[in-house]
């Protein structure tokens, strides 16, 4: 039990108040990570969307003007055998499946073959919009792309600018694929839900 010292209560005073004032620190501090909000404080208060876009995608891997670089390749990764192959796509969305067509955004992220035993990618990507209420927004895409099956559907995770708190899906379909060049022009649907 701690001694009650008469001769020195300024001392004890002071222990009080330092104590206090280290715990009354700690749990700001704490609450520097993480609070809660409202979600009106976000605008979250208008009534959810559900909006389809559609538009194309124009993966150019080989002619003057790439779209698609391949940036890394597993030892074994042959041209028979694309398994471990990576690349990064800057790829153009337009209106229509012609490359000249109105440009809507573009697909920008990666996609790398990741089956052994199928053409199938993991794609990481972001439709990035320049076009009309969407200019400036975002829908992040993150899924598994069978490419030979006739549709693929893969998550919206998430978005920015208009797309905030987005979640949904988008469904590929390939419009061409031109197999001497490995280039392709793909249909995109993408439903999404958001405020």
């Amino acid at each position: 039990m701690a001694e009650n010292h008469p001769e020195h209560p300024s001392a004890t005073a002071f222990l009080l108040i330092a104590l206090s004032l280290i715990s009354t620190l700690a749990a700001v501090e704490s609450n520097l990570f993480s609070r809660n909000l409202s979600p009106s404080s976000l605008g979250l208060k208008k009534p959810e969307k559900l909006s389809h876009l559609h538009f194309y995608f124009h993966d150019v891997v080989t002619g003057k003007h790439v779209t698609a670089v391949q940036v890394a390749k597993a030892p074994t990764t042959t041209k028979s055998s694309p398994f471990g192959a990576v690349a990064v796509m800057d790829d153009p969305l337009t209106i229509s499946p012609d490359i000249g067509s109105k440009l809507v955004g573009k697909a920008q992220g990666i996609y790398a073959l990741a089956s052994q035993t199928e053409a199938s990618l993991l794609m990481a990507f972001n439709f990035a919009f320049v076009e009309g209420k969407y200019n400036g927004s975002n829908l992040s895409v993150l899924g598994r792309n069978p490419v030979f099956s006739a549709v693929r559907e893969m998550p919206v995770i998430g978005g920015s600018g208009v797309f905030r708190f987005a979640r949904g899906y988008a469904e590929a379909r390939t419009h061409t694929f031109y197999l001497k060049t490995g280039n392709a022009v793909v249909e995109y649907n993408v439903y999404v839900i958001h405020y």
